[in-house]
């Protein structure tokens, strides 16, 4: 935004609910053959002819997953949308529309939507998904968002949680715990913001886990690649809530037991670097800390050659029968058992 916008603040109240979502969603453009009707009328018409459609949706609360005092609105709705289409991929399928719903009080202005509006703009035009529709309503506890997305993916190829087998090798993309390092820097930074508020803070050595933890990116690439390697999981879920609740939920849907090992765990050198400085154990945080959006999964080992030289793809561990436990396995061999520490919404 331009310098004299910023200063602006024009009242919710001047366009009313539906002159608001007019404005608000007037730039969005169809990128799909299945959507029939976008925004526009009572509700939202897709034809997906003869493929599955999957549906999952995700509520963000301001002060429960986001805090505004350092995530930016455009940003926020980047990552609202990823959330989201984390979950689609995670079902081996392609996202194809969303829904955005918002609750706002009245301390926003229109122009804090617009910058909100604008990064779920940017999300559906690089993930080449249609805002279908939505809702908008007041608020009186700040800033509510919630996201719901479709995909289409064929009865073939869909992968669930549940599917993994003893002997399957479990496979992870990408590096782990960067994001929640990032939201460590973050909060520490906001802490020291306020003991001196003409402190500006340096994080360029933080560059990579922050975006980690403002702008994460879902992981549709991983999907397109299974594809291009012929390698279809055996089971599938993405990492939302740490490493370790992801696995025990493959494992008990699936009905097996897994064997993980911590020196297998894929970590970017500043999550490494940046635990040391806080003095965190970096298995603890990749185990536990969770908004990753990396994709979990398990696969049969006669697909190991396909994956094995893939940089994308990390080999940490393999399935086993259900009577042997679920275990990490310690850079010094010895068994852990793994248990869900990870980030829990209605704990204490």
């Amino acid at each position: 935004m331009i310098e004299d916008k910023n200063q602006q603040r024009t009242d919710l109240g001047n366009l009313g609910e539906f002159g608001l979502i007019e404005h608000l969603t007037k730039n969005f453009k169809i990128h799909q053959k299945t959507t029939v009707k976008g925004i526009g009328d009572d509700a939202a018409v897709m034809d997906f002819k003869n493929k599955q459609v999957v549906v999952t949706t995700d509520l963000l609360v301001e002060g429960v997953h986001f805090d505004l005092s350092y995530a930016p609105l455009k940003h926020l709705g980047y990552k609202s949308v990823m959330v989201n289409l984390s979950d689609v991929y995670a079902m081996n399928a392609q996202a194809t529309q969303i829904t955005v719903s918002i609750a706002v009080s009245n301390r926003f202005p229109l122009e804090a939507l617009e910058q909100l509006y604008e990064g779920i703009e940017t999300a559906a035009k690089i993930y080449d998904v249609d805002v279908v529709g939505g809702d908008t309503t007041s608020s009186t506890t700040g800033l509510l968002i919630s996201i719901t997305a479709l995909g289409e993916v064929s009865k073939n190829d869909v992968v669930y949680r549940k599917g993994a087998k003893p002997n399957d090798l479990l496979v992870v993309s990408g590096d782990l715990g960067a994001a929640y390092m990032g939201l460590q820097v973050l909060e520490r930074e906001k802490e020291v913001y306020k003991v001196n508020p003409a402190n500006q803070p340096d994080l360029n050595m933080y560059t990579y886990i922050i975006e980690r933890q403002l702008k994460p990116e879902a992981r549709r690439d991983i999907v397109q690649l299974l594809k291009d390697l012929e390698v279809k999981p055996t089971s599938m879920i993405d990492i939302s809530d740490g490493l370790s609740s992801e696995i025990l939920h493959i494992c008990k849907q699936s009905d097996v037991g897994c064997d993980l090992y911590e020196n297998k765990i894929p970590l970017d050198p500043q999550v490494i670097s940046t635990c040391e400085e806080f003095n965190i154990d970096s298995t603890t945080v990749a185990l536990n800390g969770g908004e990753d959006y990396e994709l979990l999964m398990t696969i049969s080992q006669a697909d190991y050659p396909k994956i094995k030289a893939n940089p994308n793809l990390t080999v940490i561990g393999f399935i086993t029968e259900k009577s042997a436990g679920m275990h990490l396995v310690t850079r010094a061999e010895t068994k852990i058992e793994l248990k869900a520490q990870g980030w829990k919404n209605f704990s204490a």
